[in-house]
C-alpha cells in the first residue's frame, strides 16, 4: 500500500482541496491516459496501470498500426491517378513492369517503429506530469483498491494500491471464433497481421463492418488479391447507405471479390494457404486469412462483478453519461463500456470521469457530435443524425448531395469517387448531420462536425468564405443547395 505524497513543486497547478484525492487508472490507453493527464493537472495522485504497454491497444496493435499501414496503401491508391494527371510510373510505355511495388516487411517495420515511439512519447508524458506509472495486469479488490501481481515488468512482489476513486479503461480483444482459431502464420486477427514479412498472395477477409473493410482495401492498395466475405448485404453495413454502396463499386472496380450474404462458418490451414468454408458450403481459399469479426471486452477476470460493478450479456460495463458505473466510486472509459468504439470517445469519457471524481464542471457525453471516420480509399467521415436515424425517428429532415467529381479542385488532383451529403432541418434549417466520401475526408468533416456541435444553419455555413478551388468549398456549396429562400 502506498501513501499519498504531494505533486512535485515543478509539477502541474493543483486545486488545494484535492491534494489527498487518489485515482487508480486500471488501463493506459486513450481513455485512461487521457483521464490521468487531467486528474494530475487538477492536483490529484494519480497511478496507470497497464498491462501492454502505453496507449493501450490503440497506439500498440490498434489505430496506430493500421492507420500507419493505410497510409502506405493510400500511396499505392494515388498511384491510380498518376495517368490521369499526365505521370507515368514504372516501366515504359506498354510495359509489364509495375507502377510501385511493396516491401511489406519494411512497411510492418515502420507500423511496429511508430506504435512503440508513440507508446514511449506516451510513458515520458505522464511520467513528466507526475503520473505513477505501473507495469502489469491490474485487478480489482473491491471497489476502491488494484491489486497488481508480481510479474514481468510489475516488480518481484505484488502491489496494492488504495484510491478514491478508480477508472476501469481495459479495452478490447479481437473476437475469436472457435471455428477459425488464430494461428498467427495464416489464420489472423488484425493484432497479428504485423508479424507478416510478405505480401499474402490472395487474403480472404471475414467480416465488411470498418476493420475488415480497412485492411481488405489496405491489402488491396498494396498489391494482394483479396476476397472480402460478408454475412450482410452490402458491405459497411452501420453506414450511411450511398457511402457504402459507392465504397463497394470501387473495391470492386480495383479488383476485390466481395461476397455478400455470405456468412463465413470456419476457417482451417491447409497444406500451402487457408480454406474457408460458407454457410453455403461454398469454398474459399486463400494465402491467408484475416478474421475481422468484431471485438469483445477485456473485463473478464479482473473483479469487477464482485466490486458491485454491472456488465451486460457481452461483458461490457454499464455507464451513465459521465462514466459512473452501479459501484459508488468506480469509473469506466472505452471499448469496454460498449458506447462507441472510437479513441475520441474513449478519451472524452476518461475525462468526463476524472472532472466528475474530483468535483470539476461536467458536460455529459454527447454522441451526436461525434466525428467518425472510415480509413478506406476514399475515406468515410460522418458526424451528427445518420439518415437511417433520421428516418426511424420519423424526424423532418431535408437533405442534398454534391459528387466528389463536381469539385474544380478533385478534378485537378484526379478525383473522381466521393460525395458530400448534409441532412438539415426543414423549418430551423440546423445542420443535423453530415457523410463525406473522400480522400481525407477525415480532415474535412471538421466544419461540418462546428457546425452540428453549435447548431448552426446551412445559411451560416453557406455564407462562410471557402478557399477556391478546394475540396471544402463543396461544402459550402451543398449547404447554399439546401437555402430555403424567404415567402
Amino acid at each position: 500500500m502506498w501513501s499519498v505524497s504531494n505533486p512535485s513543486p515543478n509539477g502541474p497547478a493543483s486545486h488545494p482541496d484535492l491534494q489527498a484525492t487518489r485515482i487508480v487508472v486500471l488501463g493506459g490507453g486513450p481513455g485512461g491516459y487521457e483521464a490521468a493527464l487531467v486528474a494530475r493537472r487538477l492536483g490529484a495522485d494519480v497511478t496507470v496501470v497497464e498491462q501492454e504497454g502505453l496507449g493501450g491497444a490503440a497506439v500498440l496493435t490498434d489505430v496506430v498500426p493500421s492507420k500507419t499501414l493505410i497510409a502506405a496503401a493510400e500511396w499505392m491508391s494515388s498511384t491510380e491517378r498518376a495517368p490521369a494527371l499526365g505521370i507515368r510510373l514504372g516501366g515504359t510505355p506498354g510495359s509489364d513492369a509495375p507502377a510501385a511495388s511493396v516491401d511489406l516487411a519494411a512497411v510492418n517495420q515502420r507500423v511496429l517503429a511508430l506504435a512503440a515511439a508513440q507508446s514511449a512519447d506516451i510513458r515520458a508524458r505522464l511520467e513528466r506530469e507526475g503520473v505513477r506509472v505501473v507495469l502489469g495486469a491490474g485487478r480489482l479488490d473491491g471497489p476502491r483498491r488494484v491489486v497488481v501481481p508480481a510479474g514481468p515488468g510489475a516488480g518481484e512482489r505484488e502491489q496494492t494500491f488504495d484510491a478514491d476513486a478508480v477508472l476501469v479503461a481495459v479495452g478490447a480483444t479481437p473476437r475469436e471464433l472457435p471455428t477459425a482459431v488464430p494461428d498467427g502464420e495464416r489464420i489472423l486477427t488484425w493484432k497479428q497481421l504485423y508479424n507478416l514479412q510478405t505480401l499474402p498472395e490472395k487474403l480472404v477477409v471475414v467480416g465488411s463492418g470498418v476493420t475488415g473493410a480497412e485492411f481488405a482495401g489496405a491489402y488491396r492498395a498494396l498489391g494482394a488479391e483479396v476476397t472480402l466475405v460478408s454475412s450482410r448485404d452490402r458491405v459497411l453495413p452501420g453506414e450511411d447507405a450511398d457511402a457504402a454502396e459507392l465504397l463497394e463499386n470501387v473495391f470492386t472496380a480495383r479488383g476485390m471479390e466481395v461476397l455478400s450474404r455470405s456468412r463465413a462458418e470456419a476457417a482451417e490451414r491447409t497444406a500451402d494457404g487457408v480454406r474457408v468454408t460458407l454457410a453455403d458450403g461454398r469454398v474459399v481459399e486463400g494465402s491467408h486469412v484475416l478474421v475481422a469479426v468484431g471485438a469483445v471486452p477485456a473485463t473478464a477476470g479482473i473483479g469487477l462483478e464482485e466490486a458491485g460493478v454491472a456488465l451486460t450479456p457481452s461483458g461490457h460495463v454499464v455507464v451513465d453519461k459521465v462514466s459512473r458505473t452501479s459501484a459508488r466510486g468506480v469509473y469506466a472509459a472505452g471499448d469496454c463500456t460498449g458506447v462507441l468504439p472510437l479513441a475520441s470517445v474513449a478519451a472524452m469519457q476518461g475525462r468526463i470521469a476524472v472532472h466528475h471524481v474530483l468535483g470539476d464542471a461536467v458536460h455529459p457525453l454527447n454522441l451526436q457530435t461525434v466525428a467518425a471516420n472510415i480509413f478506406t480509399a476514399p475515406e468515410i467521415a460522418t458526424v451528427g443524425k445518420s439518415e437511417a436515424a433520421l428516418r426511424a425517428s420519423g424526424s423532418k429532415y431535408v437533405t442534398a448531395t454534391l459528387p466528389l467529381a463536381r469539385n474544380p479542385r478533385a478534378k485537378m488532383l484526379g478525383m473522381r469517387d466521393g460525395f458530400v451529403k448534409l441532412f438539415a432541418h426543414p423549418e430551423a434549417h440546423v445542420v443535423l448531420g453530415g457523410v463525406i466520401v473522400s480522400p481525407r475526408a477525415s480532415e474535412l468533416i471538421f466544419p461540418v462536425t462546428l457546425a452540428v456541435a453549435h447548431r448552426l444553419t446551412v445559411d451560416d455555413v453557406a455564407e462562410a468564405f471557402t478557399v477556391y478551388p478546394s475540396l471544402s468549398g463543396s461544402i459550402a456549396e451543398v449547404a447554399r443547395m439546401l437555402h430555403q429562400p424567404l415567402d
